[in-house]
């Protein structure tokens, strides 16, 4: 069941200023976001459709899913998308105490940092001085949040949520969460998980060329866009 709307409205991103809802831009340019993986066979055909379309998106990553799926990571990053924080068990901010919350961000920091360290690449997108975090479910405590920005994290919300997880939402419902309502600068949130994939499957593509023959591209979260 559908809480929260699909397209935030103007008034919740004023009431947390500090979280970033989307992109300031005239351009257009559109910042596709994928939370929960690396998974098995669906963050690899995620990854595929967006090579299609020359697509860069951002991975909320989780830890212990790295962790599982090094390779399907290494290719991440060899694809040149941007890298954010998701924790490392996937924790409810409001059921975990802030010691707990911040010790859990900072153990999938750790995880990323080694992967990236073994990695064959020159260089990567995401550099050290730009760390990205998205809480899961979209909600944690405040005290997290201070506590999370304090150490530097620029925390990722959206602009445009697709309910690719929800079961109660059809496929052609995910698809017109986003079109057109997706608009210059939008952070629009899909997901790599086996949960989110029958919708995932059917609406991304179908975002990637709608608006690509409208003339917008796909771009990855970076330090130059969040400046």
């Amino acid at each position: 069941m559908k809480i929260i709307p699909a397209k935030t409205p103007g008034f919740v991103k004023t009431l947390f200023p500090k979280f970033v809802w989307n992109i300031n831009t005239s351009k257009k340019e559109l910042y596709l976001t994928f939370d929960d993986g690396p998974t098995p066979e669906i963050t690899e055909w995620v990854l595929q459709n967006l090579k299609e379309y020359n697509a860069k998106a951002t991975f909320f990553c989780i830890g212990k899913n790295i962790e599982s799926n090094p390779d399907i990571f290494q290719s991440i990053l060899k694809d040149s998308h941007s890298i954010g924080n998701h924790t490392y068990r996937h924790l409810k901010g409001w059921k975990t105490k802030t010691k707990d919350y911040i010790g859990d961000v900072e153990l999938t920091d750790s995880v990323i940092a080694f992967q990236v360290q073994n990695s064959k690449l020159r260089e990567y997108t995401n550099s050290k001085s730009l760390k990205l975090f998205r809480p899961p479910y979209g909600k944690f405590k405040s005290k997290q949040s201070n506590k999370l920005q304090k150490l530097g994290y620029k925390i990722i919300l959206w602009d445009v949520l697709s309910y690719d997880w929800e079961k109660s939402v059809s496929e052609e419902a995910c698809l017109k969460n986003i079109i057109p309502v997706a608009k210059e600068g939008s952070i629009i949130v899909f997901h790599d998980s086996v949960k989110a994939s029958r919708n995932l499957r059917y609406a991304l593509p179908k975002v990637l060329k709608y608006y690509s023959e409208k003339g917008y591209v796909f771009k990855a979260l970076s330090k130059e866009t969040l400046e």
